[in-house]
């Protein structure tokens, strides 16, 4: 058999200038040519070793396990609406082929070999089962030659009844469920014999890609999927109009949010163990799915150790809990806090409760992808739409984050050689040149702002108009670079469709409380970006390392001059500006941030060893903060920043007093740059420069503790309210 296989390499090797119908006609040829009388062994369809996550410290906080999510059913209990589901969304002629589709296998194999890469399906419902019983998940011609070939021995052996219910025992539906049985239970807590139409086709929409539609964590993925296969059913006759029409007005709807407005398809939250940290072990979870595949968590044994913090962690969700504290649903609150010099995730909270809330398993602090639009000039992609990124997502939209957004917009200025004193107008109102229509006027909050401001006592202040201004001569495509830069995953740029109006200073892209917290970090660590990672080492079952990040290294984004002086520049948000309230008495910078109607709002900070972003909002996004607490209107200056004061002041009880470096001028920089010699310019000597450290508290050895430099003197702001902006749309042990 091996031989058979081989030759058959040899020759789709060698034809890669063949025509199709040449490949059609091997392929053909070796489909019905005599096979072995019998086909090996299959798989065990569950076999799955145990996953241990453990915390910081080498204490395990999580197991993970699929074997235990099989739930095995009859042939019988499958019921007629979940099998014409299956085959209407995946193989519509599955009981007209003999195992493979000839005309859409060879169609696939010859894309593959024109472009010496697998890039297209063609996969049968047999083959599919192939692939899950009897071959490897690899990715190339070599493995679906042999599907195609044990899928039509397959076939000459079983009858189709029997193929489909072997597959729908086999197939992996999304949350460590194995087979229809399993879904039905974890999903709709019911016995697959029960399926309604409706539940038939959302279980059918979740085989391509179970980790991108599972309706917990993406319910308007899981919906669009859900109607899709419905309309296929509709098309290929398998239901009628009647009842296409009745399980249409059935949508998602998550059971934990109360009884739905009308009819609905129900998802309950899953049935597992309460556990300690879920939204940080569910952060971890996604990030192995996303980088590794599904298929290593549940079945790969692994030994994780998390860079998980338990005292901060549980800081964390006590400062969050204690806001929320009196609220209701759907009001929710995020925090996300990354150690700078190691980008480490050090503690997460992503909603109100993991198990209970109304969003139930949507993790906040991860936030979302934005879809890449067509027919639109795109200067600046964001890099969520690279799959090569693994990025990491939490089944929401991720928010708009208003002002907080500014820090990149100063960095860009500086890079440019902009200088901390370069004065703008600071009208109340400014008018967007040559603008016409909507967003044309950026406004101040509460009619603050007159006269002129450098932009030191902006950034303090937060005044908006100096911003729009100051954008604009940047260049917003410039600033998405910038932040792109930093690891803001999901912002992008297009001229046409956020146009350079002013507006893009103010957040018009939708990022996460995770992404914040790492991108501030690297104005904490001097330039150095440390990509956000929950993960310190990882080793599969077999003993062999997957993952070491105990020596990562950093990459150099940013001048140091420059993050230095935007560190400078947000020290005075705090000490005299629209963050007071997160003055912890030590050295720290932050950013405030609200957005129009007051839908969402933040504050984002760090220290020389911590960085720490908090967002609050509404969760269905409805709903202005407005009268929460004895708070008329929720700035990222008021609840926000007393969340971060709360948690770091905790945070960092312990940890020795270290302050930034001073930063050096940046007078160099507009020099160098003036002299067309960008990137080769000395940025000139430190004054007073000071070891920050590398650590706090989550080194076993703290380091010594050091002198503490003076504040350097800013100019002095009246503390006042933030501004709205006006926006767009295993056990055991450490791992040695």
């Amino acid at each position: 058999m091996r031989g058979l296989f081989r030759t058959f390499g040899v020759a789709l090797v060698s034809s890669i200038a063949v025509p199709i119908g040449v490949v059609t006609t091997i392929l053909a040829a070796f489909l019905f040519l005599p096979l072995p009388a019998s086909l090996p062994e299959p798989k065990d369809i569950v076999e799955s070793q145990t996953s241990h996550i453990l915390d910081i410290n080498g204490k395990q906080i999580a197991t993970i396990q699929k074997a235990d999510q099989n739930i095995p059913v009859d042939q019988k209990d499958i019921p007629q609406v979940l099998k014409a589901a299956v085959i209407a969304s995946e193989d519509r002629n599955f009981y007209k082929h003999g195992g493979v589709d000839l005309r859409g296998s060879a169609r696939a194999l010859w894309a593959d070999l024109r472009n010496r890469s697998t890039v297209q399906g063609g996969s049968t419902i047999t083959q599919q089962y192939v692939k899950n019983a009897y071959t490897n998940r690899k990715r190339n011609v070599t493995r679906k030659v042999r599907e195609a070939i044990l899928a039509s021995q397959l076939e000459r052996q079983y009858d189709k009844d029997t193929i489909l219910f072997k597959y729908l025992q086999s197939v992996y539906l999304g949350n460590r469920a194995v087979g229809v049985g399993a879904a039905a239970q974890t999903y709709f807590r019911k016995p697959v014999n029960q399926l309604t139409l409706s539940e038939a086709a959302l279980l059918s929409g979740l085989i391509p890609a179970p980790s991108d539609y599972e309706p917990r964590g993406h319910p308007d993925k899981a919906e669009q999927r859900r109607e899709d296969v419905l309309k296929k059913m509709l098309q290929q006759h398998y239901i009628s109009q009647e009842e296409y029409d009745v399980a249409m007005s059935q949508p998602v709807w998550n059971a934990v949010r109360g009884k739905p407005p009308g009819p609905a398809t129900l998802i309950y939250p899953p049935e597992q163990q309460v556990r300690q940290y879920p939204y940080f072990v569910d952060y971890v979870e996604r990030y192995i799915n996303a980088k590794y595949g599904e298929s290593a968590l549940l079945e790969g044994g692994l030994t994780i150790q998390t860079s998980l913090d338990p005292a901060l962690q549980d800081e964390a969700e006590k400062a969050v809990a204690n806001q929320l504290k009196g609220t209701k649903d759907p009001l929710e609150m995020a925090l996300a806090a990354v150690e700078p010099p190691t980008g480490f995730v050090k503690a997460l909270v992503g909603g109100r409760d993991f198990y209970t809330g109304e969003f139930g398993s949507v993790n906040l602090a991860l936030g979302g992808c934005d879809k890449q639009p067509t027919n639109v000039k795109i200067e600046v992609t964001a890099l969520c739409w690279d799959p090569s990124n693994h990025t990491v997502t939490g089944g929401g939209t991720g928010r708009q984050p208003g002002s907080s957004f500014k820090p990149y917009v100063l960095a860009t200025a500086f890079s440019q050689g902009v200088l901390p004193t370069k004065v703008y107008p600071a009208p109340p109102v400014f008018h967007v040149p040559h603008c016409t229509g909507k967003n044309c006027d950026i406004h101040n909050n509460e009619g603050e702002g007159g006269g002129s401001m450098n932009l030191r006592t902006a950034t303090a202040k937060s005044v908006n108009t100096v911003f729009a201004q100051l954008v604009r001569d940047v260049g917003c495509k410039e600033t998405a670079e910038m932040a792109k830069k930093l690891g803001i995953t999901n912002v992008w740029y297009s001229p046409s469709v956020q146009t350079c109006s002013g507006n893009f200073a103010l957040g018009v892209s939708s990022i996460s409380p995770l992404d914040a917290a790492a991108a501030y970090g690297v104005f904490a660590a001097r330039g150095e970006r440390f990509p956000a990672t929950p993960i310190v080492k990882m080793v599969d079952g077999h003993g062999k390392v997957l993952e070491d990040n105990t020596k990562r290294k950093g990459i150099k984004v940013l001048d140091e001059a420059v993050a230095d002086n935007v560190t400078d520049l947000l020290r005075g948000v705090i000490s005299g500006g629209t963050g007071t309230s997160a003055n912890i008495g030590r050295p720290a910078a932050g950013k405030t941030g609200t957005t129009d109607n007051f839908h969402d709002a933040w504050f984002t900070g760090y220290t020389p060893t911590l960085s720490t972003s908090v967002w609050m909002g509404y969760a269905d996004s409805l709903h202005p903060l407005l009268g929460i607490k004895g708070v008329a209107r929720v700035f990222g200056g008021t609840i926000p920043a007393r969340t971060w004061h709360d948690f770091m002041s905790q945070a960092l009880k312990d940890v020795p007093v270290t302050d930034f470096n001073q930063p050096a001028p940046l007078k160099a920089i507009a020099d160098a740059i003036a002299r067309n010699a960008r990137g080769g310019f000395d940025p000139g000597d430190k004054r007073t420069p000071i070891d920050s450290g590398t650590g706090g508290p989550y080194q076993v050895e703290p380091p010594a503790p050091v002198a503490v430099a003076p504040e350097i003197p800013t100019t002095t702001t009246v503390p006042g309210p933030d501004e709205t902006t006006t926006t767009t749309a295993p056990p055991g042990g450490l791992i040695r």
